[in-house]
């Protein structure tokens, strides 16, 4: 039995910056959210746990220390702060916060992935045998990240590749509106996931499985301008 894909929540309000350590986390085997400042978060943290944190420094509103030090109030996941910062009072200060570890921007990917490497090793492993699912819940509608199911009650819900695809990715940000050219992008182009009109049809379908009144979407919402977002209770 395979252990489970660590959970990471990076924090950044550089949607670029974001994009790009999400890609490239996911790709060294992380199931990776994103959220663009404190606020969204902590919506997060309400309702899904976390093995790491990765937190930008320099937000607006609530910064990334600030933040970590309310954290710390309550919670012991493992938090790493990037920063443009370097100096030694600054990296103190994240330290004296609760941070595990600061990393100066700019920085080599690789580094990155050896601190957050280094970080999980040292963190006690002694979980549940019978770990709980990460849950997003939408009313009766809920959906095992994990294990990428849909579930109405006590009845799977069957979804199509296309239409699981897409749901691991709103799952990964929620409450992030996501383009229709990031979404063509990341779907597999089967049942014609390649192109937007094919994305609005897929929607239209998820809608269906998901919201108690498709035609007016709670859930699987539309953004106007730009694009698509999944927002659960």
């Amino acid at each position: 039995m395979t252990d489970p894909q660590p959970h990471l929540l990076v924090v950044d309000d550089d949607e670029r910056i974001r994009g790009l350590l999400q890609k490239f986390l996911i790709r060294n085997g992380f199931l990776v959210s994103a959220a663009r400042d404190a606020a969204q978060a902590r919506r997060l943290l309400a309702g899904l746990e976390f093995d790491m944190l990765i937190l930008d420094v320099m937000m607006p509103g609530e910064d990334g220390i600030t933040l970590t030090r309310d954290l710390r109030r309550s919670l012991s996941v493992p938090i790493l702060l990037l920063t443009a910062k370097g100096e030694t009072a600054n990296r103190i200060e994240g330290l004296e916060a609760g941070a595990d570890d600061y990393l100066v921007k700019p920085f080599e990917p690789k580094e990155l992935l050896l601190r957050v490497g280094a970080i999980l090793r040292r963190v006690p492993q002694a979980k549940p045998a019978q770990a709980a699912p990460k849950m997003l819940h939408m009313g009766e509608v809920r959906y095992d990240m994990d294990r990428g199911e849909l579930w109405r009650g006590d009845d799977p819900v069957r979804l199509t590749a296309t239409e699981a695809a897409l749901m691991r990715i709103f799952a990964a940000q929620p409450g992030v509106a996501l383009s229709r050219d990031k979404l063509v992008g990341d779907a597999p182009e089967e049942e014609g996931g390649g192109s937007d009109r094919a994305v609005d049809v897929q929607i239209t379908r998820l809608r269906r499985k998901i919201e108690d009144d498709p035609k007016a979407p709670r859930y699987l919402q539309t953004v106007r301008g730009e694009g698509y977002m999944l927002q659960p209770d």
